[in-house]
């Protein structure tokens, strides 16, 4: 009996130092970011504190060097917020979300940028854009695409009439849960409230489950939720986050239809992002009404090889050009091969106007 316990002790001990040498790492870390943060204000006054390539580096090697017994992923995690700590030091991110408090787009926004940048709730898409625009915030966090119900259209027409940038993606695996306060029985619930996206991914298991309760579509999972907080006999159909905030218990979760459900949220700001080593880049272009034209748009990024990963066509709210395509494509555009494909495609096309090229989310 006694060996045992004077190993755990030696282990205990042994945590007790590496947790002195992991303090002292990091707070020589934090230091080495004050240096570059007073560096920066005098070289580059008003200069970018926030390097989108330069983070998406950093956490790409940590998970290429890391050996376990943590996943790569969960390392990663870890990292991402010693950064964001540190980077408060040189200066605060400001960011603007699609809210309110509780929603995926929150989450998104604390997975890419950490729990020590500012958040704040914007009421819509386009107010998100307007707050970066303006430069009340630094950056902006909008969701793009769902792999269930397709574009989110509002984002993309967001585009069309701003200046702002693409800085960055995030991909946020969704799981849904049906939320109920603690005054709501199961066979009880009468009523449920979501987002309408939210509904669509859930329709089987709605339909399989309560097929008789009331379907109240929301402006948001968390509007849902916290109208479920103070009623009886509903449930909300709503995130973990939006469950904290409201203290509601899970009545069954991840109702989502399909297991791989996720949403792609972009990073939108005022600055063009170096080349990572890992990038994407985002295009929208105008072209003509005439026949071959989808044909005459695709056939360099074929002969350059590059891979392109979407393809949406959006009526063009100008009334100038019938249609308008939305692409994304692997590449940074500063790369040769990229820059060469792109002069082909402004020579054959009305319009072209490149939304930014940034890291491939790393988390």
């Amino acid at each position: 009996m006694t060996e045992p316990s004077v190993s755990l002790e030696a282990l205990r001990q042994r945590i007790d130092t590496l947790d002195n040498d992991i303090l002292r790492l990091i707070s020589e870390r934090a230091a080495c970011a004050q240096e570059v943060a007073a560096i920066k204000a005098e070289h580059e006054p008003g200069g970018v504190f926030y390097r989108p390539e330069r983070e998406a580096q950093v956490l790409r090697r940590v998970m290429e060097l890391n050996r376990g017994p943590l996943d790569s992923e969960e390392m990663a995690r870890l990292f991402r917020e010693i950064m964001s700590a540190c980077l408060a030091l040189e200066r605060p991110v400001k960011v603007a979300y699609l809210g309110p408090e509780g929603t995926f787009t929150q989450q998104a926004s604390l997975k890419h940028f950490g729990e020590s940048a500012i958040s704040l709730p914007m009421a819509a898409i386009d107010e998100v854009f307007r707050e970066v625009e303006a430069g009340a915030v630094n950056y902006g966090v909008v969701p793009v695409e769902n792999s269930t119900e397709g574009v989110i259209n509002h984002t993309l027409d967001s585009f069309m009439d701003s200046s702002l940038r693409i800085c960055g993606e995030v991909v946020l695996r969704i799981h849904h849960h049906l939320l109920v306060g603690e005054t709501t029985r199961r066979d009880k619930v009468s009523r449920i409230y979501s987002h309408p996206q939210s509904f669509a991914q859930c329709r089987k298991w709605l339909d399989a489950h309560f097929p008789h309760a009331e379907r109240v579509p929301v402006s948001s999972n968390a509007e849902a939720a916290r109208l479920v907080k103070t009623e009886w006999h509903s449930a909300a159909i709503a995130g973990d986050m939006a469950a904290k905030l409201y203290d509601l218990s899970k009545l069954a979760e991840k109702i989502e239809d399909r297991p791989d459900n996720s949403t792609r949220f972009l990073i939108i700001g005022n600055q063009d992002v170096p080349i990572s080593g890992e990038d994407k880049t985002s295009l929208v272009v105008a072209m003509r009404n005439q026949p071959g034209a989808l044909h005459d748009l695709l056939e360099p990024f074929h002969r350059h090889h590059i891979d392109m990963t979407r393809l949406e066509t959006r009526p063009s709210r100008s009334g100038v050009w019938n249609y308008v395509f939305f692409i994304d494509f692997k590449g940074h555009r500063e790369e040769p091969q990229v820059a060469a494909m792109l002069e082909e495609v402004k020579l054959r096309a009305a319009e072209v106007k490149v939304l930014g090229s940034y890291p491939v989310g790393v988390l």
